[in-house]
C-alpha cells in the first residue's frame, strides 16, 4: 500500500496552494440561486470549510446562510475581503454577471483562488483583463461550465481526433433558453427597494437605474416567456440574464456550457468572423431568438470551421442520418465531419456507433467542477475550465452578443481585441463602470 503523502504548508505556501493536510477556508459571494448548490458541491470536498458569506439579498441568501450557520456574514464584497484577507484561500463567485469581473478581480489582487460562474465576464475587456489577472497571481482558477474533463466529454474528443466522422467542418449547437424575458422595454416608474436588498450594491458598475419589483401578469415580458418556472421579477432574481446591462443573454448563460468541450475537441481559439441574425433586437434586452456563425481558421491539422449557435427554440435543420420518428433534443451539440455525423456523443445513425471500435483512452477522466478546483488549489492540474480556457468561451459569447446586437457582420482582430470592419462594434469591447467602481 502507498504511503499517505502528507505536505508541509511551507512547500506550497509561495504559490498561494494549501497543503493537501490542511483545511482550505472559502468565501462565498452571490450566495442565493445557484450559488446555494454550487457552495454545498464545493463544501462537500475532502478538507474544505465555507467560512464566510456575502449577498446583497438577506432573504435570497438565507438558504445558504442556513446551510452554513458558522460563517460570518457580509453585504459588501469589499468589505468581506478586507476583514477575511488573512483568513480565506479561495472564494466562490456567484452573482449576475456584470459584477464578477470587479468581485473576482478583488479577489485576485488578494491572492485568493477563485471560481466564478459563467460567463466569466460581461465585456470582452474584462475577460482579458481577469485572464491576465489570474496568471500574475498564480492562482487556481474555475469557471463553472460544463466539466470539459468528464468522461462523455474526453470520449467525444477521442472520437474527433480518432476520424470518427473524417474531418469535422461544422458545429452546431442548440438550447432551450432563454428560460426568462427577453425582447422587451424598460418597465416605467419604480418600486420601493425592499429593506433586505441593497440595491446599490446590486447594480454594482453597472449605470443606476430605479428598481421594479415584479412584472404584472398581463405584461408581454411574462407571456414571452418559454417556461413558467421563471419568477416574475423584473431584474431581481435570476431575471437579470435578459438585460444586457446586467446579463448576456441566453448565449451568454448556455453557451459557455456547449462550447467548452466544443473547444477542447476542435482545439479552438479566436474566431476571425461573427455573424448573426435574430428576432427584433431591442436595445436594452437580449432578443427572443438568434442564430449566430463563428468562423475559425484552419489550426493544428484541423480544417476551417464555422461553429453555430441556437438559441430562443431555433434549431439546426434536421440531419438526414437520423432515425425514422427521432428528433433533436431541446438543446445538443452536433458535429458535422465529412464522413458523418455525431449528436450529442454519439454517431449517428445508431447502427454506425454500434459498429464504429472505439479508441484507446488518451485523455486523463477528473473529479467534476469542484473536485478540479480543490485538486488545483492543493498543487495539482490546473481545472479544466480554468480562466485559460474559460476566457476562450468567454469572448466567444460575448462576440456572438455584439453581433447580434450590430446586425453585421463583424472581422475579429483578437490580438488587439477589436473590429477591423465595424467602429460600433468596438464600443461594445468595453465600457464604462459607474462612478466609485473599477477593476
Amino acid at each position: 500500500m502507498a504511503a499517505l503523502s502528507i505536505v508541509p504548508a511551507h512547500v506550497l505556501a509561495r504559490a498561494g496552494r494549501v497543503a493537501p493536510s490542511e483545511t482550505i477556508q472559502i468565501a462565498g459571494v452571490g450566495i442565493g440561486g445557484v450559488g446555494h448548490p454550487q457552495l454545498k458541491g464545493i463544501s462537500e470536498q475532502p478538507n474544505t470549510k465555507i467560512v464566510a458569506l456575502c449577498d446583497v439579498d438577506d432573504v435570497y441568501a438565507k438558504k445558504t446562510y442556513d446551510l452554513f450557520p458558522e460563517a460570518r456574514k457580509y453585504r459588501d464584497f469589499r468589505q468581506m475581503l478586507e476583514a477575511e484577507a488573512d483568513k480565506i484561500d479561495a472564494m466562490y463567485c456567484g452573482t449576475p454577471d456584470h459584477t464578477h469581473a470587479v468581485i473576482t478581480m478583488a479577489a485576485l489582487k488578494k491572492g485568493k483562488h477563485v471560481c466564478c460562474v459563467k460567463p466569466l465576464t460581461r465585456t470582452i475587456d474584462e475577460n482579458r483583463a481577469l485572464t491576465e489577472a489570474a496568471r500574475q497571481a498564480g492562482v487556481a482558477t474555475q469557471v463553472t461550465a460544463s466539466a470539459n474533463t468528464s468522461d462523455g466529454a474526453c470520449r467525444l474528443c477521442e472520437m474527433i481526433w480518432d476520424g470518427a466522422i473524417g474531418d469535422v467542418h461544422e458545429v452546431h449547437c442548440w438550447s432551450n433558453r432563454p428560460l426568462w424575458p427577453q425582447g422587451m422595454m424598460r418597465p416605467p416608474g419604480r418600486d420601493d427597494v425592499p429593506k433586505t436588498l441593497d440595491w446599490d450594491l446590486w447594480i454594482g458598475p453597472a449605470p443606476m437605474r430605479p428598481f421594479k419589483d415584479k412584472w404584472q401578469p398581463d405584461d408581454l415580458a411574462l407571456k414571452q416567456v418559454i417556461s413558467g418556472n421563471s419568477p416574475r421579477a423584473v431584474y431581481h432574481p435570476w431575471n437579470f440574464r435578459g438585460w444586457w446591462d446586467f446579463g448576456t443573454g441566453a448565449l451568454g448563460d448556455m453557451g459557455c456550457h456547449h462550447f467548452n468541450t466544443v473547444y477542447k475537441a476542435m482545439k479552438l481559439k479566436y474566431p476571425e468572423r461573427v455573424s448573426a441574425s435574430s428576432s427584433k433586437v431591442m436595445d436594452e434586452t437580449a432578443p427572443l431568438a438568434s442564430i449566430v456563425t463563428f468562423e475559425f481558421p484552419a489550426r493544428d491539422g484541423m480544417p476551417p470551421l464555422r461553429l453555430f449557435w441556437y438559441d430562443g427554440g431555433l434549431k439546426p435543420p434536421h440531419p438526414e442520418e437520423l432515425e425514422p420518428g427521432r428528433d433533436l433534443p431541446a438543446s445538443g451539440n452536433m458535429y458535422v465531419g465529412d464522413k458523418g455525423k455525431i449528436l450529442e456523443g454519439r454517431i449517428i445513425p445508431e447502427s454506425k456507433m454500434k459498429a464504429y471500435k472505439q479508441p484507446p483512452r488518451s485523455l486523463p477522466r477528473r473529479s467534476g467542477t469542484w473536485g478540479e478546483w480543490v485538486e488545483a488549489i492543493r498543487g495539482g492540474e490546473p481545472a479544466g475550465c480554468n480562466f485559460d480556457q474559460a476566457s476562450l468561451i468567454t469572448e466567444a459569447v460575448l462576440l456572438g452578443n455584439i453581433a447580434i446586437r450590430v446586425g453585421k457582420p463583424l472581422d475579429y482582430d483578437a490580438r488587439n481585441t477589436q473590429f477591423t470592419n465595424n467602429e460600433t462594434a468596438n464600443q461594445l469591447v468595453r465600457q464604462p463602470y459607474r462612478s466609485g467602481w473599477a477593476l
